[in-house]
């Protein structure tokens, strides 16, 4: 076999991966652009290492973009609060299948603010053995760790994650209707209706990037209070999933004002992310969603 024969040979087991990779590296990042920067430098490294020997090779790419990703994680400026995660958006019908990989185990936009605050080496801890797998060992030689530390770093992580974003609801009509009953009585001005659906301890989150203010509200009665402040975001909105959970694309003149996700738990609305950052809004095409 000639070597533009194998590299295209390589090139096509590459792509069988790709979907994986990409989930992995946005687990990892929580950005769309830079997952697939770094699944791009995977293909890079692959193309230029010698893999004869390589048993597994999806195992093997996994690792490459694990370190890839955690050297982002480590290069990112400090900041005091992680910005929203990128939303992956398919219109109501259901997931795009080039979007399935990316939130396939229901990764909602609440789980990935939870691997946001995370520390670098504890998210390739827990993204890779929890999420895909991957044994400690491996891991722990990405970190430079024993498997014992590597095994301790991903269980911190995971108590972590399951005190602040349990499992929402897998019933998708349940989750529909409590959104529906929220939407309806933000709209209304229902302050009795909107304590109803609301989680006593829900929490609402919005992130405008550098022009705009974030803006943080817990428990039911803040929520419900600033519920008139978010409503014209809902009013002539695109009803969407948000990394497969309910959500609103907010419009104006066509133009994509916000994105809204929610967290439904127990039938009652428990987070509420929304992003209303223009510059990262810019890039959403609404006609891909209808």
């Amino acid at each position: 076999m000639s070597e533009q024969e194998s590299l295209a040979s390589l090139a096509e087991r590459f792509e069988e991966q790709r979907p994986r990779l990409r989930a992995v590296a946005y687990r990892m990042v929580g950005s769309l652009g830079e997952a697939e920067d770094a699944v791009q430098e995977a293909w890079l490294r692959l193309s230029r290492a010698d893999v004869s020997e390589v048993r597994n090779l999806g195992g093997w790419l996994t690792t490459v973009v694990g370190r890839i990703c955690l050297d982002m994680l480590r290069s990112r400026t400090a900041r005091r609060e992680e910005p929203m995660p990128d939303p992956v958006l398919s219109g109501p019908g259901g997931v795009d299948p080039e979007q399935r990989a990316l939130v396939a185990d229901e990764v909602g936009i609440a789980l990935m603010v939870v691997l946001g605050t995370l520390a670098p080496a504890e998210r390739l801890a827990f993204v890779l053995h929890d999420l895909f797998a991957v044994p400690f060992d491996e891991i722990a030689e990405l970190l430079g760790r024993s498997p014992a530390a590597t095994r301790q770093l991903a269980s911190r992580a995971r108590r972590r994650v399951e005190g602040a974003a349990p499992a929402p609801d897998t019933d998708a009509a349940r989750r529909e209707e409590a959104v529906d009953a929220f939407l309806a009585a933000a709209r209304n001005g229902d302050f009795e209706a909107l304590l109803t659906v609301l989680d006593p301890e829900v929490v609402i989150r919005a992130d405008g990037g550098a022009l705009r203010p974030s803006v943080l509200r817990r428990g039911a009665t803040n929520v419900a209070s600033g519920a008139a402040t978010f409503a014209p975001l809902m009013d002539a909105g695109l009803r969407v999933l948000v990394n497969g959970q309910p959500g609103v694309l907010g419009l104006s003149d066509g133009e994509v004002v916000s994105v809204m996700a929610f967290t439904v738990r127990g039938g009652r609305i428990a987070a509420i992310h929304i992003l209303n950052d223009p510059e990262r809004l810019r890039t959403i095409d609404v006609h891909a969603l209808h």
